[in-house]
């Protein structure tokens, strides 16, 4: 069975992440982490505190499982 070609396509706008740096970040320093947390407290936002937080514990887990 013939397979039927399909016409190219081309892209109308540069991919946004074209030549940027991708994959996994630095983790933060320890002084911007309690920077963060400072000032999630002092804001009274207590639900993104308990989500950073939660972030912060998982990715201490993972560092400490390698």
């Amino acid at each position: 069975m013939p397979r039927a070609q399909l016409p190219a396509v081309t892209p109308k706008r540069k991919a946004w992440n074209k030549g940027r740096i991708v994959g996994q970040k630095r983790p933060l320093p320890p002084k911007q982490v309690w920077a963060i947390r400072s000032r999630l407290e002092l804001a009274g936002n207590l639900r993104d505190l308990a989500l950073f937080n939660v972030i912060q514990r998982r990715h201490r887990q993972q560092t400490a499982g390698m």
